[in-house]
């Protein structure tokens, strides 16, 4: 299965989590891919949107390969299988995780004004991003949630691993996706268009969110 590009994505998206249309819901995006999948769920559903800060934690020297990620109120999610296999020091992993802390910390600045995390307490959240490949920025999304005190939590994304939706599966009360090849590849792979998101459209997709939920 192939999208056109995220919007197209999360319109597709939207029709499998109609269910939830008109509840109290909240949609939270990861940024910065998340974004424009979870705008057009909102947008279809009727619902809130908001965005859950979260980092990966990138292997010194080969910072795309993730041992880990970090997401607000302190949540860290460590692959130890990959830190112990790759023989990485705990000193090591606390500088990553630090520095990905001040980019949190950055961002919640840039996109929210450093406004509080949005109040999960009792509500169901959907976390929506723009794939799904190992899982561990979405494990700490859930991670994140629930130390907020969400009292339902739903993994959305168009395309993920199925290993991904296995292991997501046994911390979420529900994995909504539209496809999981396999094998997988990567995420950019199942989209003609996957071009890099930027702080501007996040910025304007969360302020036009904003105004029709008003």
């Amino acid at each position: 299965m192939y999208f056109k590009d995220r919007h197209d994505a999360g319109r597709w998206l939207a029709a499998r989590l109609e269910v939830h249309e008109g509840t109290n819901a909240l949609v939270l995006a990861l940024p910065r891919g998340g974004v424009p999948v979870a705008y057009e769920v909102a947008k279809a559903l009727e619902l809130p949107l908001d965005i859950l800060l979260v980092r990966k934690l990138g292997v010194p020297g080969h910072e795309e390969f993730a041992m880990g990620a970090i997401a607000n109120s302190d949540v860290e999610v460590l692959n130890q299988r990959v830190i112990d296999s790759l023989d990485i020091p705990k000193p090591m992993v606390d500088a990553v995780i630090m520095r990905e802390r001040e980019e949190l910390q950055r961002r919640n600045e840039h996109y929210r004004g450093g406004a509080p995390a949005p109040d999960l307490k009792h509500r169901s959240v959907i976390i929506v991003d723009d794939g799904i490949a190992t899982g561990a920025d979405m494990r700490a999304a859930v991670g994140a949630a629930e130390a907020l005190g969400a009292a339902h939590i739903v993994v959305a994304a168009p395309v993920a691993s199925r290993e991904a939706v296995t292991a997501l599966g046994k911390i979420a009360d529900d994995v909504v996706t539209l496809a999981t090849p396999e094998p997988f590849g990567g995420v950019g792979l199942y989209y003609r268009d996957f071009s890099q998101t930027s702080d501007a459209e996040v910025q304007r997709l969360l302020a036009d969110a904003r105004a029709l939920s008003a």
